[in-house]
């Protein structure tokens, strides 16, 4: 259900604090909002939340080595072929696209699990701890109904995960003038997985407003701003 955003030039004093405390450059003042003072916030749908995630889940380990019968044969017999995208079927199936780039949605999935309660914190230095093993044990046969039913998903308050948004938001551009500039960005992270983690985090929030479209697929979130 939809609530109130908070005040989004509160969240965006906090999102520079927080830069400022990771010794990052911050923002242009003109840097834009991600929401409007009126608008509304929610989630996607917990279920459908949990299926983007096991379908990175595959992706990723097609990456590290799962067989493509497999692969298939377990987002079937889920019923979640219809969410697979076109680029990750053309991976799953024929390993058509760049594996590095598949490989690095392993931040987009760390930033869908932090915003279900899967994992704890979602750290702006440091890569998730054993995320993997918090995911469906596809070779082991657990099902779909089964993770869910193990994992037992308790989805964030959307007014938190909107304020993680507008930080990454933030980091995605400090982290980029670093690396363009040749400077070294703090922690173990580089400006790829903060902007993964920034394409979970926007896919996963909904806004309702006069300038917001109606949400869209997983491949049309645009990061280009």
């Amino acid at each position: 259900m939809a609530v109130p955003a908070p005040d989004p030039l509160a969240v965006r004093a906090a999102s520079f604090q927080e830069l400022h405390r990771l010794g990052v450059p911050c923002p242009p003042d003109t840097f834009p909002l991600v929401w409007e003072p009126e608008d509304q916030v929610e989630l996607r749908p917990t279920g459908e939340l949990e299926a983007r995630a096991a379908i990175l889940h595959v992706v990723l380990e097609r990456c590290f080595g799962m067989p493509a019968e497999a692969a298939v044969g377990w987002l079937d017999g889920n019923k979640l072929l219809p969410d697979v995208t076109q680029p990750e079927w053309d991976w799953i199936t024929e390993e058509i696209g760049d594996r590095q780039s598949f490989a690095l949605h392993l931040d987009a999935l760390a930033g869908l699990a932090w915003t279900l309660g899967v994992i704890k914190v979602l750290d702006p230095l440091l890569p998730p701890v054993r995320l993997m093993e918090a995911f469906p044990d596809l070779l082991g046969g657990e099902t779909f109904e089964q993770w869910r039913a193990r994992t037992l998903a308790a989805p964030r308050d959307p007014t938190v995960v909107a304020a993680a948004l507008d930080l990454h938001y933030c980091l995605d551009w400090s982290f980029q003038q670093l690396e363009a500039a040749g400077q070294p960005v703090p922690g173990e992270l580089n400006a790829n997985a903060i902007g993964q983690r920034r394409w979970a985090l926007e896919w996963a929030v909904v806004f309702t407003g006069e300038y917001h479209d109606p949400p869209g697929g997983w491949e049309e979130v645009d990061l280009s701003t």
